[in-house]
């Protein structure tokens, strides 16, 4: 195991700054994931981890040791490319020796290593096999186990699910959820899909334009997000956002207008310099939203509401996803009930506990 130490990192493509004064400490032993949108830095900052970019400023080390000038195969890492990066020609087998062959191991080792690898991802009848003769699933695997065969500090992953199925990812997901606590090894892992980050990360750092937004465990990012990028990119549905003004302040509450002609009061300790005329924004996550055409059902004690017209109905089994009209964007309502009388074009009531709303001042942070 190995920790890795990135301090105020930078990396220019001609006048692109990709990557900009960048720092984490990453945790030995951690599954640590880099998520953020295409374009962000993220494989970028991975690529600078292994070797295969050159740093234009700042440093890394691994294990204490800094790496900047180290060449990738003296940094004791292995990573796992999005596209597998098999060699056709050869069998399971000797794709995932080819590294121990280039460290000169014995041959003994090698064959025990090989083994001990597939073993532990359970592709032992596919070692006599090519390539083009495997799944894409298979052959990630292939291409995980000749990373493990190298046994390295450090495990670093590029987008390695990205093109299998539905299905697989899901399923992959939780091969390299076991693998992790099975080696207990540092990996860093990066994806622009926030799902996997929630479900297999100790860490998440989130990236925007090259720049960490936040950092911190799947439940802190998602609970607490400290500004509208990392609240609208965590959570799935993401989280839905309506423009406000500041129509009164007290002590330890807020009034605020919502969608022009609806106030509400929010009971919370106001740290910032806010004034009566400031705009902020509001959030709400999909799943503390309620629905119904009936203002007494019981669901809407104690909430606030509005009304609105359902545009777009998602069935996806267990939940249904409302899409409710919106002066600025649809609002998306979670329901956890499977069956509903409720239709395209219905006027329905939008409820909420004002205590799990969240609110973001006009610089986009949290309030």
């Amino acid at each position: 195991m190995a920790n890795i130490k990135i301090e105020k990192i930078n990396k220019f493509f001609d006048s692109n700054h990709v990557v900009k004064d960048v720092s984490l400490n990453i945790k030995s032993g951690s599954f640590t994931v880099i998520v953020g949108p295409s374009g962000c830095g993220k494989s970028t900052i991975l690529r600078m981890i292994a070797g295969l970019e050159e740093i234009n400023s700042g440093s890394i080390s691994i294990d204490d040791v800094k790496v900047n000038d180290l060449p990738p195969k003296d940094r004791n890492i292995a990573m796992v490319f999005q596209s597998y990066a098999l060699y056709p020609h050869m069998t399971v087998y000797e794709n995932m020796a080819f590294g121990l062959k280039l460290e000169k191991k014995t041959k003994d080792e090698i064959n025990s290593r090989v083994l001990e690898s597939a073993k532990i991802l359970q592709i032992e009848e596919l070692l006599k096999r090519k390539p083009k003769q495997l799944s894409g699933g298979q052959r990630q695997r292939v291409a995980i186990g000749r990373a493990i065969t190298r046994k390295p500090k450090v495990f670093l992953f590029d987008e390695p699910l990205s093109n299998l199925d539905a299905a697989l990812r899901i399923q992959m997901r939780v091969e390299l959820a076991k693998l992790h606590n099975q080696l207990k090894v540092t990996m860093v892992y990066v994806t622009h899909d926030q799902t996997e980050a929630m479900t297999m990360a100790d860490d998440i750092v989130v990236l925007d334009n090259g720049i960490v937004s936040q950092k911190g465990s799947p439940l802190d990012l998602y609970n607490k997000p400290t500004n509208i990028f990392v609240a609208g990119f965590i959570g799935s549905p993401k989280m839905n956002f309506i423009k406000s003004e500041i129509l009164s302040i007290t002590n330890n509450s807020l009034e605020c207008s919502l969608l022009s002609d609806t106030k509400i009061t929010i009971k919370k300790e106001i740290k910032n310099n806010l004034n009566v005329g400031d705009k902020i924004t509001l959030g709400f996550r999909p799943e503390n939203l309620a629905i119904n055409k009936n203002l007494n059902q019981e669901i809407f004690t104690k909430k606030t509401v509005w009304r609105g017209k359902i545009m777009v109905i998602e069935q996806l089994g267990a939940n249904l996803f409302y899409y409710i009209e919106n002066k600025d964007e649809p609002i998306v309502v979670v329901s956890p009930e499977s069956t509903t009388n409720l239709q395209i074009g219905d006027i329905v009531n939008v409820g909420f506990d004002p205590s799990k709303l969240y609110i973001f001042d006009i610089n986009k942070i949290s309030i």
